[in-house]
């Protein structure tokens, strides 16, 4: 019994032991029996994920010899094409090609001197192509002026179908009023397309060109600055003569503007005075703004854009009481009306709905504000306009007529064959 108690002591601490093992140390892990601690594993791991400095020698070697391998693969690829495209392609001719294109283009001594603009002379109106003076449209116009005994009319109208046209006092010098305008419209353009003066250009409305009469750039603030364009475009929709006289001042004033007109063969047309030239100083007459009107239209001293954006900004004229009356709803015109009480007048581009496009300008002298003057204008007007219509019928469309096939005939014919073929 002794023994059996001994024995029994003796494991009894052994299980204390195991259990205190279990529940208050911190476990370890096991490694073929043996505990191995956490940091010695970790500092294990760490020195095997360390390269071998040995192993890394070889590895740069291989790398820097493929490097070298590809770069001397890349340079015979570039000197095999390089070497083709010599084979085509001779050097030597280039460099011949090349100085012989230098000797071309070389400078003469006259050319390497300081180049001057040279004055370009505009056409004379003279050129516009007339043909026969229409003598029945003439008598028409004779009979309405003698329903008018107290207007003096003058007028010239041309068909530019044909060159057909008719005067009526039309080269006699009247005053211009504000159809003096249209001469500075062109004049502007000029200078647009010679690049004095662009489109978008801010001038300044100084108190000098402020002047009275139509127009409302008079009431605006002194200083005020207006595109360019929208000067231009004031001066024809709305007649302003503020914006007129700023425009002649940046032209270069009215002696420059009447050289420029005489240039153009504008015999009568000249400016004098400011705007609004109620003594009637300023001059044209119906022959000059026709044909200047003409020169404009078949694309003479400006260029085809400065041409469609004149038309344009004269198809907007807001005063539509003289030649418009006389048109059909169905026509356009782009024209400018001037208006000093003794004398009116309106000249213009009048698009017929047939196709037929014709130019003209009507003047009439009157007692101040007579509205007789206006009545013969658009009479004027309406028989000028019926009888472009009518008095010529529309040419015949020329057609190419295709050759006749024949077909080939027998050398010997033993029937009768038809006369009319062969």
């Amino acid at each position: 019994m002794a023994r059996r108690t001994s024995s029994i002591a003796s494991t009894q601490p052994k299980k204390i032991a195991r259990r205190r093992v279990n529940h208050n140390e911190k476990p370890v892990k096991l490694v073929s029996g043996t505990r191995r601690n956490s940091k010695t594993e970790l500092s294990r791991e760490t020195r095997k994920s360390r390269p071998n400095p040995s192993k890394r020698s070889p590895n740069l070697l291989v790398r820097l010899f493929l490097y070298l391998l590809r770069i001397g693969i890349m340079g015979v690829g570039i000197g095999a094409i390089a070497g083709t495209t010599l084979t085509i392609i001779n050097p030597q001719d280039i460099l011949a090609a090349y100085l012989k294109a230098s000797q071309l283009v070389k400078p003469s001594p006259e050319e390497t001197k300081e180049e001057k603009p040279e004055k370009v002379t505009p056409k004379s109106s003279a050129t516009i192509p007339v043909s026969e003076e229409l003598t029945a449209l003439k008598e028409k116009i004779q009979k309405i002026d003698a329903k008018y005994p107290n207007v003096k009319p003058q007028a010239w109208f041309i068909d530019l179908d044909n060159g057909a046209y008719v005067t009526y006092n039309g080269t006699q010098p009247i005053p211009a009023a504000s159809t003096i305008k249209i001469p500075v419209l062109v004049a502007f353009f000029q200078e647009v397309d010679k690049g004095n003066i662009h489109l978008d250009q801010m001038l300044t409305m100084t108190k000098d060109v402020m002047v009275s009469g139509s127009g409302d750039m008079q009431y605006m603030q002194e200083n005020k600055k207006f595109p360019a364009i929208e000067v231009a475009r004031k001066m024809i929709v709305i007649s302003d003569n503020t914006a007129t006289e700023m425009l002649v001042k940046q032209i270069g004033g009215k002696e420059v503007l009447n050289q420029r007109f005489k240039e153009w063969g504008m015999k009568n047309t000249e400016i004098n005075n400011i705007l609004p030239d109620l003594e009637g100083t300023n001059k044209t007459s119906s022959e000059d703004l026709s044909k200047l009107l003409a020169r404009i239209e078949r694309g003479d001293l400006i260029s085809a854009r400065s041409r469609d954006r004149l038309i344009s900004i004269m198809e907007g004229t807001r005063t539509r009481t003289l030649l418009p009356q006389g048109l059909e709803k169905q026509a356009n015109i782009a024209h400018k009306t001037g208006d000093i009480g003794t004398i009116i007048g309106d000249a213009g581009i009048i698009d017929m709905p047939t196709g037929k496009r014709y130019i003209g300008a009507v003047f009439a002298e009157r007692a101040y504000d007579d509205i007789a003057g206006r009545h013969l204008i658009q009479e004027i007007s309406r028989t000028v306009y019926q009888h472009f219509k009518y008095y010529q019928p529309r040419p015949v469309p020329k057609t190419v007529k295709k050759p006749v096939e024949t077909q080939p005939q027998p050398e010997e014919t033993t029937s009768n064959s038809n006369p009319t073929e062969g």
